[in-house]
Order: structure tokens, then sequence, then C-alpha cells
């Protein structure tokens, strides 16, 4: 399977789905422990949000451990790079994009249905833009296989940081998870670097001389695999990384005083 302009029918598709499964979600889980806890309304506007993107990473990350592991990317870490583009690819892995970008497209019409806050529209829509540029390119520049470690990790971190603020929700003074939220964020951060840099540092360079073939389907993969673009996205990235461990430590002294 290769990436195409049908793969948007499927995208529209699956919108639905998420939205449905948000709102069974919403409904029988987290609305009755909401009456139970009696929160504020910025509380009960940050546990619901919380509350679904728990469930989305679990069962992100549980699918996505699973194809890293049957297609062999985690015991072969040469197959990250190695015959790239990686234009044709296996059902289940166009599967799992399809629907990562389908939950993240179906996140901006559920800022209406949920009602959400205006003050936290701004950095709901700055979250969910960045996973669909980054999903999105890892999609349509071939790089399907790095972007299924990178959503791995960050789905990691994300996973304990909303479990983290659901349990200190029911309990103001147990933030234990926080604390291991801030080890996984940083082993994760580093683990992400170290893979940005290894794939396209040293990994691509060794395939880049490679002709354009329009029919294959490797346009975007032959415009991104030359020098300059890769340096350029490599830059982006560390300094991307830099602003966030920056904004990480801003926040654990900010907890800590």
């Amino acid at each position: 399977y290769h990436y195409g302009l049908k793969d948007l029918v499927t995208i529209l598709f699956y919108i639905f789905i998420a939205i449905i499964l948000h709102a069974v979600v919403q409904e029988y889980a987290l609305d009755k422990i909401n009456r139970r806890l009696h929160l504020s309304k910025v509380k009960h506007s940050k546990f619901n949000e919380s509350g679904q993107l728990v469930a989305f990473h679990l069962t992100s990350m549980i699918w996505c451990l699973y194809v890293v592991v049957t297609e062999g990317y985690l015991s072969n870490p040469r197959s990250l790079w190695e015959n790239y583009p990686h234009v044709y690819l296996p059902f289940q892995v166009k599967f799992f994009y399809l629907c990562q970008l389908a939950y993240w497209l179906h996140a901006l019409p559920e800022l209406y249905f949920q009602k959400v806050r205006k003050e936290e529209i701004p950095r709901q829509l700055r979250c969910i833009a960045l996973y669909l540029v980054h999903v999105a390119g890892a999609y349509l520049l071939n790089l399907t296989r790095l972007g299924l470690i990178l959503l791995l990790l960050q789905y990691l971190a994300e996973f304990f940081f909303h479990m983290a603020r659901l349990v200190y929700f029911t309990d103001e003074n147990n933030e234990k998870l926080f604390n291991v939220w801030a080890v996984v964020f940083v082993v994760t951060r580093l683990f992400t670097l170290t893979l940005y840099i290894l794939v396209i540092g040293f990994g691509l360079p060794r395939v880049e001389n490679q002709a354009l073939d329009p029919e294959r389907g490797n346009l975007f993969s032959f415009l991104f695999n030359n020098i300059l673009f890769r340096m350029s996205v490599l830059l982006l990235v560390c300094l991307f990384q830099a602003s966030v461990m920056w904004r990480f430590i801003h926040f654990q002294l900010r907890r800590w005083r």
C-alpha cells in the first residue's frame, strides 16, 4: 500500500468513528467519575481532556508497539533508513497512520462539542497542529518507520503526564506520578533526539542519490533527502526539543517552589 488522494475519504470516515468513540468514553466513563468527584468547572474540563487522552495514548501505545515489534523495526534499527524511501507500506502501518490523522483531525470539532473554554483553545490548537504536522510529515515523506518509534516514545511520556493529572485531580496530595513522568519525559526526549540524529544525520545520507520516480511515488522523499533539507529539519528538531526541555525545566521549578 502507498498513500494517495483516496486516503482523504478513509480519514473522513474514521473522523466520524473517532467522534463516536470520544462520546462513548465521555458518557460511560468520564461523566460518571466526574459526578462522584464534584470538580470545579476548570478541573472538570482538564479532567475530561486528560481522561480522553489517557484512553487514546494507551490504545496508541499498545497498537504502535505491536506494529513496531511485528514489523521488526526494533530488532533491526538499520531498517529505519535502509532502502529508503519506504514507499510501499504494510497494511497495519498504513492503517495506523490514517487512524492517527483521523483522531487529531477529529479533535478540532471536539473543541466545539466539548465546549472548551476560550482561553484553552489556543493551547489545544497548537497541540493538535503539532501532532498533525509531525504525523502527516512522516507519512508523506516516507519516514513511517522512524515516525512509529517517535510516536511510541511521545505517547509514552504523554500517557504518564495525563495519568498523573487524573490522579492529582482525585487526590491533590498525590504527586508521585508527576515524578515518574518527569523521568520518563527526559529519557524519551534523549531517545527522540538520538534517533533523529542517527536516522536523518547518518542513515539517510547513505541512500541520498536516488533517481526521481513519480510513478513509484517518491516525489516528496526525493525532495527531502538532500543535505540542505535534512540539515534544516535536524536544526529545527534540535531547537524544538531544546524549547520543550526549557518549558519542562521551568514547569519543574514552579512545582518545587
